[in-house]
């Protein structure tokens, strides 16, 4: 009901408006009537404005107003980008390291994320297929789920923060990406311990890990693709920390 007031009161403002800027142009074309007589003149100016409006309405609407969406639009991706950067600086790459533990097929899976400095476009496509065809095999009995709960718990502010953040709105795969880690966060939360716990606990936990897993392997991988064509410095450096490759090292050798 309140919305419907507010829309009724907006459309109405808006009908004030341009009835008053209406009255403005007939009033000052009347002003002109009248100290000059010249009806023809007027009319002349009157036809070629109005002719004018479709040329107007392409430029502003169509042309400048696409390039500033765009330019935005790219500065929003900017910025989105460095969000995720932090977050895999923060919890991501950690956090993969560890569901690889839970993953039983991990062996096949590591061979295919052993990335290079001349990957192309075309290696990250065959990557998406790959991901895209890929079962996941998690089992939450694998791993060490206390520790995974501890650093969880120690980054939820920092996840929290990012939930929080207005311009995640515009990206939707890494926005369930974070709901899933926090919920994971919080499923883990909320057990004591994970010595005691019944098979179909085990297996709800073992859901959760994969449903995390999947949406933040792919988002690395997206990562991945935006550092090797923007910043290639900070690719390198993505490279020696991939979480994916037990041989690598943040040393330059």
């Amino acid at each position: 009901m309140k919305k419907n007031k507010f829309v009724k009161k907006f459309l109405n403002w808006r009908f004030f408006l341009g009835m008053l800027l209406i009255a403005s142009s007939v009033v000052m074309y009347y002003t002109h009537y009248v100290l000059f007589h010249d009806k023809h003149h007027i009319f002349i100016y009157l036809v070629g404005d109005i002719a004018f409006v479709p040329v107007e309405v392409l430029l502003v609407t169509l042309i400048i107003h696409h390039l500033l969406e765009k330019k935005e639009k790219r500065s929003l991706v900017k910025k989105l980008n460095m969000l995720i950067g932090a977050f895999f600086s923060e919890v991501g790459i950690h956090v993969l390291a560890s569901f690889e533990d839970f993953d039983e097929g991990i062996d096949k899976f590591r061979k295919r994320f052993i990335l290079g400095k001349d990957w192309t476009d075309e290696h990250f496509e065959l990557m998406r297929k790959f991901l895209k065809r890929y079962k996941y095999i998690v089992n939450s009995r694998r791993g060490d789920l206390n520790e995974l709960k501890v650093f969880l718990t120690g980054k939820r502010e920092f996840l929290l923060s990012l939930l929080a953040n207005p311009n995640l709105l515009e990206h939707e795969s890494f926005t369930e990406l974070l709901w899933a880690v926090f919920h994971l966060s919080e499923e883990l939360s909320n057990r004591q311990n994970f010595e005691d716990l019944p098979e179909t606990d085990l297996d709800h936990l073992s859901g959760d890990i994969r449903r995390a897993y999947e949406a933040l392997t792919w988002q690395w991988l997206e990562y991945m693709v935006h550092l090797k064509r923007y910043y290639p410095y900070l690719f390198s450096l993505a490279l020696r920390k991939n979480p994916f490759d037990l041989n690598t090292s943040v040393i330059v050798k």
